[in-house]
């Protein structure tokens, strides 16, 4: 028994950073150039946009729940939101066209 799960461990090991990374592999390959640093950096805000939205919902339980008082709350949502904000400002400039075609 110790052995199967031994087994499916190293398994587990293997096959989650190839299927993490398959997608990536494949998109270079396709491709045959280099990721594009700008859908990078787009993939990357994207993320921290998300992880800023999870941050201020977190902040808002913890201030229903009693854990934050109303002007620690407030301090910390300001500093979220004004994170969030350029995140967002980030995303735009990235997203906007380059200029004019002539």
């Amino acid at each position: 028994m110790e052995l199967l799960l031994g087994a499916a461990i190293v398994l587990l090991l293997v096959l989650v950073p190839v299927f993490v990374g398959w997608p990536v592999f494949r998109r270079e390959q396709g491709r045959g150039e280099e990721v594009d640093r700008a859908d990078a950096e787009l993939a990357e805000l994207e993320a921290r946009k998300d992880a800023k939205y999870r941050e201020i919902r977190d902040a808002e339980a913890d201030r229903a729940s009693g854990k934050l008082t109303d002007e620690d709350f407030q301090r910390l949502d300001r500093e979220l939101r004004r994170e969030a904000i350029e995140i967002l400002k980030r995303i735009d400039r990235l997203r906007e066209p380059a200029g004019p075609s002539v």
